[in-house]
């Protein structure tokens, strides 16, 4: 990949998660983090599968890096981790992988060759899971850098003094 093309997936990442913020009415302030955030992240998760490595593995890294930064972000910008981190991890999802096994499931209704549908019934169920694997690995990979980082654990927390519990 050359270093023209790079950039631009780059910014058509980066765009695409302001888009996603504007939805989701993140404040201004945030945006152009966001769009740090998302092409990082993005641009990681394509420069290693085209190094080669399996697309979960290289979502859950893009994804991983988006939760850190998202967190050192949160943190200098005084708001939610998840401000920055959805609109950010929301362009990486595999749409062309769902489309790919749904209109496999639609094919093979119509199919009637035994060997055909074999075939065609092996590569949908692999999409759909590629599918499912890659949003696996996008949830785990912006969750554990945010429940890592938690300020707040359950020791910390002070039980209600109002609540009784019976035993019977």
């Amino acid at each position: 990949m050359n270093a023209l093309m790079f950039l631009e997936k780059g910014i058509w990442l980066g765009l695409a998660a302001i888009g996603f913020a504007v939805l989701f009415n993140v404040p201004r302030r945030a945006l152009g983090t966001i769009f740090v955030i998302a092409a990082l992240g993005g641009l990681t998760k394509l420069v290693m599968v085209d190094h080669g490595v399996v697309t979960a593995l290289a979502a859950f890294v893009g994804a991983s890096l988006i939760g850190v930064l998202s967190v050192m972000a949160a943190h200098q910008r005084k708001a939610p981790p998840m401000i920055f981190a959805i609109p950010a991890v929301i362009p990486m999802i595999p749409g062309f992988f769902a489309y790919q096994a749904m209109v496999g499931m639609i094919e093979l209704t119509l199919q009637k060759d035994p060997q055909l549908y074999s075939k065609l019934f092996f590569a949908t169920v692999n999409n759909g899971l590629s599918a499912l694997f890659v949003l696996l690995a996008l949830s785990t990979g912006v969750a554990i850098p945010m429940l890592i980082t938690r300020k707040q654990t359950i020791k910390r927390l002070q039980p209600d003094e109002n609540l009784e519990v019976e035993m019977d």
